[in-house]
């Protein structure tokens, strides 16, 4: 088998018809044998795919075909040839569950009202000219900048992105509504959503990642402000930029510096737990603690 490839894209693009985009998807991934994660809602498609080279290509390229799509922006990973157990092509009120489909405008040009593109090398720029007053604000789940997130970045207190709106309303972060702010997340598509979450809340400047982390790791691999590994939602668990990766997290048992993401050992639990092999093999994350309720 050529090596699997896994891809990362999404629109925001007004579709009129998701289950018709659904049924297309479907029956495009069915004949090519891939697997992976297709969201379809009014507002676009978000979507994360994984199966031979050849295939993805051929994939890729009819997606494109579709004028709305035309210009996607296609993130592409080196796969392990099983990281998506099965594929699932579904229809959802939102592409990133925040919980606010009313409150996003999407037109032909995307999301209305976000904040400012950056690309990675203009995010050097803006803290090159602003220094210590620009804010990185951190747009995933929490336990995912356990392992990597920018240097001093804000990580809010969320456990899936149900929780932002709230978050941002609680007040714990209107000091910066005066600053910069550079939001992030793994492929930009939710700092899509939270930065004009947060603009039509009253923070003045914000920006978002163009291209999220994977692009910035592309640009600057471990030698810029990103510090760790990156999340991502396959099989692989983990990704990083380089052979020198910095190893911000910690074994939850041993304190020994560890990405290894691992789950709980109650099958009605699963909550992820941050444990080192080793201490794997000794059997620890087998017993299950109330604390895993917030985590899973």
């Amino acid at each position: 088998m050529a090596e699997p490839k896994v891809v990362l894209f999404y629109c925001f693009t007004p579709q009129h018809d998701p289950e018709a985009i659904r049924l297309w998807q479907l029956t495009l991934c069915e004949s090519l044998d891939l697997t992976g994660r297709i969201i379809i809602s009014p507002h676009g498609i978000n979507a994360a795919v994984g199966g031979e080279m050849k295939a993805v290509k051929r994939y890729i390229r009819s997606t494109k075909s579709y004028r709305p799509y035309r210009n996607i922006d296609v993130k592409w990973s080196v796969g392990s040839g099983n990281d998506f157990p099965r594929l699932s092509v579904k229809v959802r009120p939102e592409l990133v569950a925040f919980g606010a489909p009313d409150e996003v405008v999407v037109t032909s040009l995307g999301v209305e009202g976000g904040g400012t593109h950056l690309s990675p090398q203009q995010v050097h720029e803006l803290v090159d000219a602003r220094g210590e007053e620009v804010v990185f604000f951190d747009g995933r789940n929490a336990f995912e900048a356990e392992v990597g997130k920018f240097r001093n970045a804000i990580v809010p207190d969320v456990k899936t992105s149900h929780d932002f709106v709230a978050e941002i309303e609680s007040g714990k972060y209107d000091e910066l509504k005066d600053k910069p702010v550079v939001t992030y997340c793994t492929g930009g598509i939710r700092c899509e959503v939270l930065s004009a979450v947060m603009k039509r809340r009253g923070f003045n400047e914000v920006y978002q990642l163009q291209g999220g982390i994977i692009r910035y790791g592309e640009a600057f691999g471990d030698d810029g402000l990103w510090e760790g590994s990156l999340v991502v939602f396959d099989e692989r668990m983990i990704q990083t930029f380089s052979d020198h990766p910095k190893v911000i997290s910690h074994c939850e048992s041993c304190e020994t510096p560890t990405t290894n993401y691992v789950n709980c050992g109650n099958l009605a639990c699963r909550a992820l737990l941050l444990l080192c092999p080793t201490c794997v093999e000794a059997g620890a994350g087998f017993n299950c603690s109330p604390s895993h309720a917030g985590r899973r």
